[in-house]
């Protein structure tokens, strides 16, 4: 895997601000692999590719979907800003050809989370809530919560994540919230 590669794909494909939270959550990503014994090299690529398909348009995205033939459900039909995570995946493994299920996995489930997550997937997870330019109350917290246990800082995630749906009058990706029961509970389980 060639990360100065792709490191200027995802530069070419990002405006700046973009391009730096990629760059920061990848380096997130990389302290998290050290501190969990994570692969640091999947840890770096899923993170500086986890927003690969943010900036595209709509018709982009709707473009990726009808290609590699993703079915959305109802929350994702009407939530756009789940859809680079699910656009994401499909380009890095249909365009890049990076066939490794838990990069494309990693990728896919940053946002919402979901039960049964792989160590890389945990890891780009409360990467992309922890990198050095996130800036959002309770934020420290999460940080701090992040070098006692993975699990403890994607509950606080996740719960900051739905609280705030509600709070806003939109619907609750499934995924998120059988992640916060598996959490909660202790128990692993898959849907």
């Amino acid at each position: 895997m060639d990360f100065e590669y792709y490191k200027k794909l995802a530069e070419a494909k990002m405006g700046g601000k973009r391009f730096l939270h990629s760059l920061m959550v990848a380096e997130e990503a990389e302290n998290l692999a050290k501190r969990y014994h994570g692969d640091i090299d999947k840890a770096k690529l899923a993170g500086i590719l986890h927003d690969i398909t943010k900036e595209a348009s709509l018709p982009e995205q709707l473009h990726l979907i009808k290609k590699y033939d993703i079915i959305l459900d109802d929350v994702e039909k009407n939530a756009k800003t789940l859809l680079h995570a699910i656009t994401g995946s499909a380009y890095v493994f249909g365009e890049l050809k990076i066939n490794d299920t838990d990069i494309k996995n990693a990728i896919r489930y940053h946002t919402t989370g979901r039960a049964g997550m792989s160590l890389l997937e945990k890891i780009i997870f409360v990467a992309d809530f922890t990198s050095a330019e996130r800036e959002y109350d309770g934020v420290d917290i999460m940080r701090g919560l992040a070098k006692q246990s993975l699990e403890k800082a994607m509950l606080f995630g996740v719960s900051f994540s739905i609280n705030d749906l509600i709070r806003r009058g939109m619907p609750v990706h499934s995924n998120a919230i059988n992640l916060y029961n598996e959490l909660v509970s202790g128990k692993k389980f898959t849907v």
